[in-house]
């Protein structure tokens, strides 16, 4: 968008600016310069301009939202990148129904996309964002997808607004800097103790946090939950008015949720038949007993979350792969190996190794029809390379 992007954003709501949207849908990069100098001929040129990065933008965003919604939405570039994923939001959305959750008030509500999840799951959403443009285009986005009616949108400091009368307050507070992502949750706007203490005061609260917080930080009575999409790590949520002190990890989609039972920690065992990786969330979550319980196994170094067993046994919340060679680390006869069994496509995965899986990829050279998994990790504290492939 252009110098002044609220502006923008209402030419592109007149009936001009959504025939000009639907007239670049689908404008490719190398093409935007021959497609703005035509339509210049016709049409404002910032409306031109406009148009074209909101083109741009949608084209980003159907990754997180799907195609149908992403094309009839609008965006910012901040929008975009900080927005809840649908399949995440949809979730977090259905337990708050479950919860008996009728009405949230959404604070730092961005584009709109968890207010969204929530109006279609059936809950009123106030909508609060204290930037003009955000709010706006939440509202936009609101009255595009038939859902006005469910969601108020309010530009308003979320610090000072009134949230007594809703059943839950939802807090998605800013992750994001000048200089790039904010680690100290204190430095979250609004920090993470404002925001707790806001869900403090609310029959039920899910507070959005990233999902490296180290645990000390997450409070008494909030239960956390670390949610996993497709085996990323998305974010983690402090609920409130749910389970204090319960720890938990989702996976999408499904959802399959893993509670934490505070398991010790499983013992170092020699490595066996088969290698569990426990997805990102169960190892955000430590809930790495929890898997090595279920599996029968032990880890294969007290600081590595790779889990060994002897047994395959399926669970959803690890993959598994069948373990052939155990080496110590070196390249040469990691290549020789390689070479020996014409393998051509090679997956390497690190846990406690400082080597770069390209980087090795470069000097083993790889080639064949074959395919093998490189684990590049510790056991009992030494550098080990183990060759294996996903277990059928």
């Amino acid at each position: 968008m252009n110098d002044d992007p609220v502006n923008d954003l209402a030419l592109l709501l007149t009936s001009e600016g959504r025939a000009l949207l639907d007239e670049v849908r689908g404008t490719e990069p190398a093409q935007e310069l021959a497609v703005a100098t035509r339509l210049r001929r016709e049409h404002p040129a910032e409306l031109v301009s406009a148009a074209l990065g909101q083109a741009r933008l949608r084209q980003r965003a159907a990754a997180k939202f799907g195609a149908a919604d992403a094309e009839r939405m609008f965006f910012t570039p901040n929008g975009v990148e900080q927005s809840t994923r649908t399949s995440v939001a949809a979730y977090r959305a259905r337990r708050m129904k479950d919860l008996g959750v009728g009405s949230v008030a959404d604070l730092c509500c961005g584009i709109g996309g968890d207010a969204i999840a929530l109006a279609r799951a059936g809950i009123r959403v106030l909508a609060v964002d204290r930037d003009p443009l955000t709010a706006a285009v939440a509202r936009a986005n609101a009255e595009e997808l038939g859902l006005a009616g469910l969601i108020e949108v309010r530009e308003a400091d979320v610090t000072e607004v009134d949230t007594a009368g809703f059943d839950a307050v939802f807090v998605d507070p800013a992750r994001r800097g000048g200089r790039g992502r904010i680690f100290d949750p204190e430095a979250y706007s609004p920090p993470l103790s404002w925001a707790v203490a806001t869900a403090l005061r609310a029959p039920r609260a899910a507070l959005k946090i990233a999902p490296g917080i180290p645990h000390e930080a997450v409070p008494a009575e909030a239960e956390a939950e670390w949610i996993s999409d497709g085996g990323d790590v998305k974010e983690a949520v402090l609920w409130f008015g749910t389970e204090p002190g319960r720890v938990r990890a989702t996976l999408l989609p499904g959802p399959r949720t893993l509670p934490g039972r505070g398991l010790p920690d499983p013992e170092v065992r020699p490595v066996g038949r088969y290698l569990y990786e426990p997805d990102g969330a169960v190892i955000r979550a430590h809930l790495v007993a929890e898997v090595a319980e279920e599996v029968g196994g032990g880890l294969v170094d007290a600081t590595i979350a790779y889990v060994t067993a002897d047994e395959l046994r399926p669970t959803p919340y690890a993959t598994a792969y069948e373990i052939s060679d155990r080496l110590p680390f070196n390249v040469k006869k990691l290549k020789a190996l390689l070479r020996e069994r014409e393998v051509g496509t090679l997956t390497v995965k690190k846990r406690g190794s400082a080597v770069e899986p390209e980087e090795l990829r470069r000097k083993v050279k790889p080639q064949g029809p074959n395919a093998a998994t490189v684990f590049l990790t510790r056991v009992a504290g030494a550098p080990t390379m183990l060759i294996g492939a996903p277990a059928s």
